[in-house]
């Protein structure tokens, strides 16, 4: 088992036919950890969560997106005392394939709500390590992002990504409200922090901040 000094791990899992990031978090071996997003066909994560003899303390959505939610009931079944945390303006999402955006792709998405709903602000406990809940709207009015400042992590859903940033043509995204969150917020961390996007690679802030082209110009269009 990790000591108790040990920063969380965080392990990454592409999933689904939108290769969506969903992640383990963790303090290691026998411990404590979160699953944050549970896209399509999770079975690789949970037989990590299982190998890895974790207790399962929380399922995070960072968004009720159909990619982000497909695998919830499988995951609800494998760690049954997992509450599941979404944010409250998403909460009617899960069983909606219209709001989810699952009905657009011919394939519904109807999981069981969330148990505990976020307003942003919160402070959750992984171990002896805190994570702030940043409500990130934009994308989606119910984004949210972890922030963990001792880690120098933070995972943002779909709002910010490796040279890019969230779609904002859905119906229910909001272009000044993802702009907002990705300026005013997300750049508001630490240069040095790690950011776990929803979709590809892992980048950090400081290098969105000077390289991303989206943050330079006039608003424009992105993927995920």
């Amino acid at each position: 088992m990790a000591g108790p000094t040990a920063l969380p791990q965080i392990e990454a899992f592409a999933l689904g036919p939108f290769g969506t990031n969903c992640y383990l978090v963790h303090t290691g071996h026998g411990g404590e950890g979160w699953i944050v997003d549970a896209s399509y066909g999770p079975e690789e994560l949970i037989d990590r969560a299982r190998a890895l003899a974790l207790r399962i303390t929380g399922i995070i959505i960072t968004h009720a997106h159909g990619d982000h939610i497909a695998g919830l009931d499988d995951i609800r079944a494998a760690f049954p005392n997992a509450p599941v945390y979404a944010h409250q303006a998403e909460a009617d999402w899960f069983g909606n394939p219209d709001l989810n955006l699952s009905a657009a792709f011919g394939a519904p998405v109807r999981v069981k709500g969330p148990d505990r709903l976020l307003h942003g602000g919160e402070t959750l406990h992984l171990g002896a390590w805190e994570w702030k809940v940043m409500h990130t709207p934009g994308h989606s009015p119910g984004m949210i992002a972890l922030h963990c400042a001792a880690c120098h992590a933070v995972i943002v859903g779909d709002t910010l990504f490796a040279g890019s940033i969230g779609r904002y043509d859905y119906p229910t995204s909001d272009e000044a409200a993802l702009f907002r969150s990705i300026r005013e917020g997300l750049m508001a961390l630490p240069d040095d922090t790690r950011v776990l996007a929803g979709h590809g690679p892992a980048t950090t802030i400081g290098r969105e901040r000077k390289f991303n082209p989206f943050l330079r110009g006039p608003a424009a269009g992105a993927g995920g």
